[in-house]
């Protein structure tokens, strides 16, 4: 049931929250008040090179995660800013956790011979989910996500989004099936510069919970959707898989049809990483530094549609969204079951070959 949005500009034009949040709006049958978030790209340009952790806290800055929190992070990294992130209850959200913004670099002596920056900042990530009554929420370079309990349209005035700019924007309406409604369990989820917004069901989730877990990552969120963003991270910055064996792996073809193309690779891949595979319905927008990624199943049993405007590209699982930002608009399809909509910045859509 999940309503997702996605706008990219591969031009690098940033624009505020307010087009997305109106976008998603329009999408409310499609959750019912139990979470909603967004995710912005280019949110912190003055402190690009930086990593932005956003951090969220059960209860209030008189938590005392907050100062083992912190207390982790200056004895592994160098913090050079901190502040608590803008909120403004209202009737509909007049409370919620307490959330801080970090923006940091790691310590270069502490790294280990084999370990890469971005390494030591997913331990870091996987350290704090693991404390009590603390949760990364984003942690990636010049990214920002503010997610929480309520309609999306609401959880954006919560966080005033509109006084947010980027030039890539998703954004996620949630309807919760098997797993808690929570301010933590909202979409988007990621790691480092990557997130994904989903609408559908993992039913594949323990298998890849394993999986991910011999490879060190910890799913502690509390829904399906987190793994995704994981996977993605394992296959193609620590596995140095394309994008679109990536997203083979994830959604790959049936025996049947791969033993009829003769195809070794897509065999070999399909082997290797059979514990890597997303079963289930689901449709996905996920984002990165570099551009974005819309997929669906193998047997598309979740709706998305993808439009190009110029530049810009859009992706959602109600053509009404795309139709409310643009519309008129030069291209518009669905993509099939199983094939990847690749969007590069400065590049827009590329076959997936």
């Amino acid at each position: 049931m999940c309503g997702i949005v996605g706008i990219i500009n591969t031009d690098g034009h940033r624009i505020d929250g307010s087009h997305i949040q109106e976008a998603i709006r329009i999408q409310r049958d499609r959750g019912n008040g139990l979470g909603g978030g967004f995710a912005v790209y280019g949110a912190y340009p003055e402190n690009r090179d930086k990593y932005a952790f956003h951090i969220m806290y059960e209860g209030d800055r008189h938590n005392p995660a907050v100062s083992a929190v912190e207390d982790y992070l200056q004895s592994r990294a160098n913090v050079y800013q901190s502040e608590q992130i803008p909120v403004y209850p209202n009737d509909r959200i007049p409370r919620g956790p307490y959330f801080k913004r970090y923006f940091l670099k790691p310590i270069e002596e502490f790294l280990s011979p084999q370990q890469t920056e971005e390494d030591y900042i997913v331990e870091i990530v996987m350290h704090i989910n693991s404390m009590q009554d603390a949760f990364v929420v984003s942690s990636g370079k010049d990214v920002g996500v503010f997610k929480g309990m309520g309609y999306p349209e609401d959880i954006a005035d919560y966080f005033r989004i509109e006084d947010y700019q980027g030039y890539m924007w998703v954004a996620h309406n949630r309807f919760p099936t098997n797993t808690p409604g929570w301010w933590g369990g909202a979409h988007p989820f990621t790691i480092l510069d990557k997130t994904v917004v989903h609408n559908g069901e993992i039913t594949s989730y323990g298998t890849n919970v394993r999986w991910l877990e011999m490879n060190g990552y910890q799913c502690l969120l509390q829904t399906d959707t987190e793994v995704i963003s994981y996977i993605y991270d394992k296959l193609t910055r620590r596995d140095g898989l394309s994008k679109r064996d990536a997203c083979y792996v994830m959604a790959p073809a049936l025996w049947e049809e791969i033993d009829r193309r003769g195809d070794e690779k897509d065999r070999y891949l399909r082997q290797i990483y059979g514990t890597a595979i997303v079963n289930g319905p689901f449709g996905i927008v996920l984002t990165h530094r570099d551009g974005a990624i819309v997929l669906n199943d193998r047997n598309k049993l979740r709706p998305v549609v993808c439009a190009q405007v110029g530049n810009t590209y859009y992706a959602s699982s109600e053509e009404c969204s795309i139709r409310f930002l643009s519309p008129e608009v030069d291209r518009i399809w669905s993509p099939r079951g199983g094939e990847p909509v690749m969007i590069d910045m400065l590049e827009g859509y590329k076959e997936a070959v």
